[in-house]
């Protein structure tokens, strides 16, 4: 067997958030690079047949095509389920070709999924309009409703609960509690997006989650550079319970490979990795994964920064004569801050906050046309700040009912908070709205 790069693929230590962020994934030998190298490579060399037959097989571990496995998405995938406490990873394309993977990894023509209402609009889009066209219905529930009313949204042939730790752009913190109660007692796995928050601020696996999903491309990469998204596996639902066969019965594309009977805990992420990747592409580059593994060794400094300054900017709006209302989770008075107590493994929100600005559309055109700090940006998680009008841009696609129930307005700005000084974002703020009349 040819040598393997050095890619840690057992758990560290037990260390803390901030040292998995910078030490975890890639260990280098004596010699070797200090920091991750970027394998840019398609393929890999092997020395027989055997070899090769047993990786098509997976019957061995290794690098067979980019695909499917390269070792600097091996360094990226290992550090993000650390951090996350599951027991596997894949990074993908974009955070959207993670919740398509995460989905139909379980879901075949005639199943059904159960969403939260208040989740990002292109993973609305995605359930309720293009897999619908692939036989996929589903039902959106509000989250807040009581558990008896949401057990009412779910059928014989539901296979996925899905929502995200904090709904984007309403902001409302998920009762993962009650959640995964629903998830329990319909005995379906529960699938969490947990962008907006990180698993430095929420671990949805320690709250009952199954399947966890990230766009890499917000507070991963941090910087604005890269797409990519990331599936983790928590390694912690009983795929034998007769609702998922494609897990339990032979892959007659594997050589009759039983996922469940050869990968135990590992079965879910394992089938993804060998179907999915192998049929639907949908893969990260090399390069752009080297980029999120830099950004994760800044993430627990960048997402304190993040929710200081959006903290610091919600007080200041709240006063603010020309502003009519806004939502920070962190902001005093705020109904999510017990859930930020109960579920959050820091006591900070994260960087993202809406507010509504006094005045028709014009006053949000002429707020957002006079920032000089900020910038009009469709992306969150990056850096610099960047605001949005969700209502004529990532949710202009729904009804306007359907922006109501996902928490949209009309007047409603969306503000990624970045991480510089706090002193110049209000003064930003402050001269932007000094032009609404």
């Amino acid at each position: 067997m040819s040598k393997k790069p050095n890619i840690a693929t057992v758990a560290t230590p037990k260390w803390s958030p901030g040292t998995i962020c910078i030490q975890s994934g890639y260990r280098p030998k004596v010699g070797e690079p200090r920091i991750l190298p970027i394998f840019q490579s398609t393929t890999y060399k092997y020395e027989d047949l055997e070899q090769v037959e047993r990786l098509f097989a997976l019957k061995e571990k290794g690098y067979k095509y980019t695909r499917t496995g390269n070792p600097t998405l091996a360094a990226f995938e290992q550090k993000i389920t650390e951090l996350e406490g599951g027991v596997g990873a894949i990074a993908l394309a974009s955070g959207q070709a993670a919740t398509l993977l995460a989905v139909t990894n379980l879901c075949r023509a005639g199943d059904h999924i159960v969403s939260a209402s208040t989740i990002y609009g292109g993973t609305y889009t995605l359930f309720n309009n293009t897999l619908r066209k692939y036989g996929l219905e589903a039902t959106f529930i509000d989250p807040e409703a009581p558990l008896k009313e949401l057990q009412k949204a779910f059928q014989p042939n539901t296979k996925v609960l899905f929502a995200e730790t904090l709904g984007n752009p309403g902001l409302n913190i998920l009762d993962f509690q009650k959640f995964a109660a629903l998830a329990r007692q319909n005995d379906v796995p529960f699938i969490v997006d947990n962008t907006l928050t990180t698993p430095y601020l929420c671990q949805p696996f320690a709250w009952g989650a199954n399947i966890i999903v990230h766009s890499a491309t917000k507070y991963i990469d941090g910087h604005a550079t890269s797409l990519g998204g990331v599936v983790i596996d928590g390694g912690n639902y009983d795929w034998t319970n007769g609702k998922f066969p494609e897990l339990t019965e032979p892959d007659p594309t594997y050589h009759g490979v039983r996922y469940v009977e050869s990968f135990k805990e590992a079965a879910y992420i394992s089938k993804a990795r060998a179907q999915f990747l192998r049929d639907f592409g949908g893969c990260c580059s090399p390069f752009n994964a080297f980029l999120f593994n830099l950004g994760l060794e800044t993430l627990h400094l960048r997402l304190e920064r993040h929710s200081h300054n959006a903290l610091a900017l919600a007080r200041f709006l709240n006063k603010h004569p020309k502003v009519n209302w806004v939502v920070y989770p962190g902001l005093e008075g705020n109904a999510n801050r017990a859930r930020i107590r109960k579920y959050f493994r820091q006591p900070l929100a994260s960087g993202i906050l809406t507010f509504g600005i006094k005045g028709n559309i014009q006053a949000a055109r002429t707020f957002v046309k006079h920032l000089q700090v900020a910038a009009l940006v469709v992306h969150i998680g990056d850096a610099r700040t960047g605001v949005l009008h969700p209502a004529t841009s990532t949710h202009a696609q729904l009804t306007p009912a359907q922006q109501l129930t996902a928490g949209i307005t009309p007047d409603m700005i969306r503000v990624s908070v970045g991480i510089e000084d706090a002193v110049d974002l209000i003064a930003d703020f402050d001269q932007a709205l000094a032009h609404v009349r």
